[in-house]
């Protein structure tokens, strides 16, 4: 049969419909990606022209092999069928619109069988995918999409089904090949009427038009944002934190030298060009909703919904923000001050994102703008803000004090040793995170290690500040603590805390720290015992799971190491390793307060009671103190120990068994003694 793009159709020639619904399908898609475009590039510059190499392969690998889509097995598979069999699919548009003329005339006879075996089993794979998340959408629905509208999902599924199944019945009447084209063939043999492979052609086309009218309306804009999102993801440490300004030499620009207007984000294009792709770039996939602490213990933020937010803003404002005028809502009342403010910097969010879209800078960046411009925080913070500034730590205690946990300890202190152990402030003055201080000193001395401690001269990493905004007050005490290491030769650091070993050794770099060695406690302590210079920790009956600190697990890629102290897990909980669930702690929360029917340590405690194990060891101070209070508050009767001190622990009670061994035998024979000399 003739093709029906050649027919006539009364007046009109194939090819005349198909110009009009082309006219109207890309010129509208055009537009709209031009204008979402132009909206993009209203913000501020971001220097991601950088680490080619990386960003090569995380979009090879994060791109086209969808490796993030794939963490959730059921939604990640149907969306790889669908993305994969479009990819394969997608030439089959030269035909269609040319009446065949590409695979008669342009391509080479030898690859048309080939190509044609590639085109089939793309629609083949996007038509099982379709199907299955339409099944699951409508008969197995997901907790999270129930109550919420599915009409724009559907709709597109239902184009897809579509675009899929006429595919076979208009192939149907090329003279299929059976190799190559085994379902076209199949179709081929049920002997369709002329008539119906050309409505299957003019629905299929009708249906691609469709969905490239729907693609800009709708989540699916990230066919075309994800591409450059994905290409230009942060290539640095997850959760890293830029300057407030950088200078010349990529370095951040010092205090003294500072000259700038304004702080932070208030406004939309004060945000960079990449973070607001991200608005365009979302699937509504809630993934990140559904990891984010903050969400589920019932406060007002919803990551996706934030993200949502910054494409809503633009979209509703765009006529003002074209013309370059700024609306007269700003960026921080769209999101909300709860949203802001409830984050805990976990970054669990950034990390299960398939599209790489960067939901806690956005919120810090308003937190900066906030804390040091417009001064609308929460007041709570001016007790901890107001401590680092005067005495550097959030506690208030005086600097004297910070080494007095370790005055018997026979431990270097502000004096240059090959390793530096970083307290930090939890350690230095909670009395309870004091015992874990001491238990790693303990161990690097029992190992043979040349270590130290700054004692006063040691101050606050800045963590807290940072996360809740302060970066003035950040940098200050970065450039101070730098200034001690640089005097005292500071080269490798142990920090027991994940916030110190992250700002420090992440961080610190934009202050002169590149050639600091941060390391986590367990890492050190994990090393000496491969290296024999500690004992391999033995449970003595104990059974102990393990709580992935945010900063350390999630963030720092620190797994291993601290079960490898601890001698392995008996149990791990339902959500480990860098799918950890948040204490409660980070992004400064420590030092806010948090309704008493919403606190995230209590959902993480009743997660780590599941487990069954009477012992849970943490690596963090921030951890310990929040785990603790959960565990207390669901009723749970676990013992809460830092991995450092269930190891020093065991060796404290060998000392204790070889001294009484020893006081036994020398009093045996001191009494063996007297009754020899009695007889003599």
């Amino acid at each position: 049969m003739e093709h029906p793009l050649l027919q006539s159709y009364g007046p009109l020639e194939g090819w005349h419909i198909l110009l009009a619904i082309g006219v109207v399908s890309i010129g509208f898609f055009s537009y709209q990606v031009q204008k979402a475009t132009r909206l993009v590039m209203l913000g501020s510059s971001d220097s991601r022209f950088d680490s080619w190499s990386i960003r090569i392969k995380e979009f090879i690998s994060g791109w086209l092999f969808q490796k993030k889509v794939l963490r959730d097995k059921v939604a990640g598979i149907m969306h790889v069928l669908m993305f994969w069999g479009f990819l394969m699919l997608s030439t089959d548009m030269f035909d269609l619109a040319t009446a065949n003329a590409f695979s008669d005339k342009v391509l080479p006879e030898i690859i048309v069988g080939p190509w044609n075996g590639m085109v089939e089993l793309g629609y083949f794979m996007a038509l099982i995918g379709c199907v299955s998340a339409l099944t699951r959408r409508v008969v197995f629905t997901p907790e999270k999409l129930k109550g919420k509208s599915q009409l724009e999902g559907n709709a597109i599924l239902l184009l897809i089904f579509t675009i899929t199944t006429t595919s076979f019945m208009v192939e149907s009447a090329e003279s299929p090949s059976a190799f190559w084209e085994p379902i076209g063939y199949w179709f081929s043999e049920r002997g369709l009427s002329e008539q119906t492979v050309i409505l299957s052609y003019w629905a299929h086309m009708l249906a691609i038009s469709v969905f490239l009218f729907l693609i800009p309306l709708s989540k699916h804009m990230h066919l075309v944002m994800a591409v450059p999102n994905v290409f230009f993801h942060d290539a640095g440490p997850m959760a890293r934190m830029r300057p407030l300004a950088i200078g010349d030499d990529g370095k951040a620009v010092p205090l003294e030298d500072l000259d700038i207007d304004s702080f932070g984000v208030s406004t939309y294009n004060q945000y960079s060009w990449r973070q607001l792709i991200d608005g365009w770039s979302c699937t509504s996939c809630a993934r990140c909703q559904d990891v984010c602490p903050a969400y589920a213990s019932g406060k007002g933020l919803n990551p996706m919904q934030v993200i949502h937010d910054v494409r809503n803003y633009a979209n509703e404002h765009a006529p003002i923000l074209l013309s370059g005028n700024q609306p007269e809502e700003t960026i921080l009342e769209r999101i909300t001050e709860e949203a802001v403010w409830a984050c805990t910097t976990c970054n669990a969010c950034v990390d299960v994102c398939p599209l790489y879209i960067e939901h806690v800078p956005k919120l810090t960046d308003l937190r900066r703008n906030a804390m040091m411009e417009t001064m609308e925080y929460p007041e709570v913070l001016n007790t901890a803000m107001g401590n680092i500034e005067s005495a550097s730590n959030p506690y208030g205690f005086g600097a004297h004090e910070r080494a007095d946990w370790a005055s018997d300890l026979g431990v270097k202190i502000g004096e240059p040793a090959e390793y530096i152990y970083f307290v930090g402030c939890a350690a230095s003055f909670d009395e309870r995170n004091q015992k874990v201080a001491r238990s790693t000193i303990s161990l690097l001395k029992e190992a043979g290690l040349d270590v130290g401690i700054l004692g006063m001269q040691e101050g606050c990493s800045g963590d807290p500040a940072r996360r809740a905004g302060n970066e003035y007050l950040f940098q200050m005490l970065a450039e101070t603590n730098m200034s001690t290491f640089q005097e005292l030769g500071v080269k490798r650091i142990v920090a027991s805390c994940p916030h110190c070993f992250h700002t420090l050794g992440k961080e610190y770099g934009d202050f002169g720290g590149d050639d600091l060695e941060v390391f986590h406690h367990s890492e050190i302590i994990a090393k000496l015992q491969k290296e024999g210079k500690l004992p391999e920790a033995e449970k003595n009956g104990r059974s102990i799971t393990f709580h992935d600190p945010c900063y350390l697990g999630r963030i720092g890629d620190i797994l291993d190491a601290p079960r490898s102290v601890i001698g392995g897990v008996d149990k791990e909980t339902e959500r480990h390793g860098k799918d950890s669930f948040c204490c409660g702690a980070g992004g400064a929360q420590m030092w806010m307060e948090e309704d008493a029917d919403k606190r995230v340590n209590e959902i993480r405690a009743a997660e780590i009671a599941e487990t069954g194990c009477d012992t849970v060891a943490v690596g963090c101070p921030f951890c310990s103190v929040m785990v603790k209070d959960g565990l207390d508050a669901v009723g749970a009767d676990m013992e809460v120990l830092d991995v450092a001190e269930l190891l020093w622990e065991q060796i404290v009670a060998r000392d204790l068994e070889i001294h009484d061994k020893t006081k036994n035998r020398t009093g045996k024979a001191r009494i063996w003694k007297s009754s020899l000399s009695d007889l003599v």
